[in-house]
């Protein structure tokens, strides 16, 4: 007989919905992440607040059968548990799976592993590892293949982002004993106690935190944090052994990858006989032209300006999300980024508003230069971000450029979506004297550069939350902290804000996190945007997912 009780917040969390004090997202993902059934979760709010109007009915029982073709850009993957990019990490997803699966509602769901049981600290996390699951060349997948995954993405050697994420509960710094160029102590991470990660049994781990964390789970479906066999390494291949619904039998880079169905799979599906990925490179009109001719039934990431092509085109379903996807320009810690008036000018130059109009149209919505957005449950209301002209150029002048400046560093844009609000940003700061010229690179060069150009101006996809989006950008000395900000307050309040169960106390963090960002920090941030994805209407199954991951073993094709 199972001896686990329930977390004690669990009812608090039900008074809170009852009372308004948090609404059914925040509901619903915070029950999950305490070990509550998703479906027991969903009930209580059902009876609390009413069945959630617009909720999606079960279609069809799925048939199996058919060849899906789908545009989507096939990248280079030397080391998955690095990757860098959401369409990279569709490529892996088909054939290697994760510990947990945030889903298209925000709530995180047991994977690969059956279920997890924080302490009421949130210190201890007990992870229970599906004991039904079995590699595909028939090994069993056990507490070895997590604590494997889990310590090499927490190598620092590997140099995933995953180390972002959990850095402050389960890492220390120490001193390697070298020194860097500058003759500074040359630091690294390393786990904070030797008990930190433990295995209990065959089929049981557990974290021993440092400190608080309820988003452990969330973590897990970071997409670097796929899980890979460990007797062949952090490597991607044609006939790796996943767990995943597909094997990977073609990959050919920039060109195609190819996928037939593991019959052996332990989850629900794959339905589908054959599975491609067909890259046509970076212009959008392509992947469009290919669709609209019926040579690809379905587009994985598109141009919010051939939305209104798209929506006339016939028997085609049109997949929607509303995200925190964003795009933003920022700067690392060199002339003339070391002034912090330029960098302060260069965001009071900017509309947001007429940006996200004039760029995205009824795709966009405005930012504020924190990263942090509405959808995030714990998003701290602030006074909307003004543009000031007159001020722009006064700090410009106190910086000792009373002429305007020009920016003597590159702009690096990858995609025709990215490049259409760099122009709109750049001729905005135009009016206030900031002379920027743009360099458009290709996918291809900026996935080699996006994170050593002193400026850039990238995109970053939708998380569940706004801590792990702060986290992961922002954090000292985090693998994909670009722009190489440092600040000790923001990472002692940062850590907080992520130990902390109770939105409303949260979201007083955030507010402290989003005002530093916005005053002292290295970017500028018009908009976030929602996305979309065309599907020919015989393919079911489909859901849009906010961080346009695709999963195909639910897709199906009807008759």
């Amino acid at each position: 007989m199972s001896t686990h009780r329930e977390h004690p917040y669990l009812e608090t969390l039900r008074d809170l919905l009852a009372e308004r004090r948090c609404d059914r997202r925040e509901f619903l993902r915070t029950a999950a992440l305490l070990g509550a059934s998703a479906a027991s979760a969903y009930a209580f709010a059902d009876r609390v607040l009413g069945p959630e109007a617009g909720v999606a009915h079960a279609q069809a029982a799925p048939r199996r059968g058919g060849s899906l073709r789908i545009a989507a850009r096939v990248r280079e993957i030397p080391s998955p548990h690095a990757m860098s990019n959401v369409p990279a990490s569709n490529t892996a997803r088909q054939t290697v799976e994760y510990l947990a699966w945030t889903g298209y509602d925000n709530v995180t769901r047991p994977m690969l592993l059956e279920k997890w049981t924080p302490s009421e600290d949130l210190k201890t996390w007990t992870l229970h590892v599906r004991r039904n699951v079995k590699w595909r060349k028939g090994r069993a997948f056990t507490a070895d293949d997590v604590i494997w995954n889990i310590r090499n993405v927490l190598d620092p050697k590997t140099g995933s982002s995953v180390l972002g994420l959990m850095k402050a509960y389960i890492l220390e710094d120490f001193d390697t004993g070298e020194k860097d160029a500058q003759g500074r102590p040359r630091m690294s991470s390393r786990l904070w106690d030797s008990r930190a990660i433990e295995k209990v049994d065959d089929f049981t781990v557990r974290l021993n935190l440092k400190v608080p964390q309820l988003a452990v789970p969330e973590h897990f479906f970071h997409y670097p944090f796929v899980i890979l066999d460990p007797e062949e390494g952090n490597s991607f291949k044609v006939g790796m052994n996943g767990t995943g619904a597909f094997d990977l039998v073609e990959y050919d880079v920039g060109k195609r990858a190819t996928y037939r169905p593991n019959r052996n799979y332990w989850g629900a599906g794959p339905f589908l006989d054959e599975l491609v990925f067909v890259d046509l490179g970076d212009d959008a009109n392509a992947d469009l032209a290919a669709y609209a001719s019926r040579q690809v039934q379905a587009i994985a990431s598109t141009h919010q300006a051939q939305f209104t092509a798209i929506k006339r085109l016939p028997n085609t379903d049109i997949h929607f999300a509303r995200t925190g996807a964003t795009v933003h320009a920022r700067m690392q810690p060199v002339p003339p980024f070391t002034d912090m008036r330029i960098i302060r000018a260069m965001r009071l130059a900017v509309d947001n508003d007429k940006v996200a109009e004039v760029t995205f149209g009824e795709l966009g919505y405005r930012a504020e230069h924190h990263h942090v957005s509405p959808v995030h449950p714990e998003c701290a209301p602030m006074p909307p971000f003004k543009r000031d002209i007159a001020a722009a150029k006064r700090l410009l002048a106190e910086a000792g450029h009373p002429n305007g400046i020009d920016i003597p560093m590159p702009m690096a844009v990858s995609s025709g979506w990215q490049k259409d609000i760099a122009v709109a940003v750049v001729d905005q700061w135009a009016e206030a004297g900031i002379r920027v010229k743009i360099e458009a690179l290709p996918s291809t060069e900026w996935n080699k550069v996006w994170n050593k150009a002193p400026f850039a101006f990238g995109d970053w996809s939708h998380r569940p939350l706004g801590v792990m989006c702060l986290a992961l950008a922002y954090r000292t000395g985090v693998p994909w902290n670009e722009s190489l900000f440092s600040n000790k307050e923001f990472d002692e309040v940062l850590a907080i804000a992520e130990s902390t169960a109770d939105v409303e106390k949260r979201r007083a963090h955030m507010l402290r996190l989003q005002t530093i960002l916005q005053n002292d920090g290295p970017l500028v941030q018009p908009l976030f945007r929602n996305v979309f994805m065309p599907v020919d209407r015989k393919i079911k199954g489909v859901q849009m997912h906010p961080t346009q991951y695709i999963n195909c073993n639910d897709w199906w094709m009807d008759a």
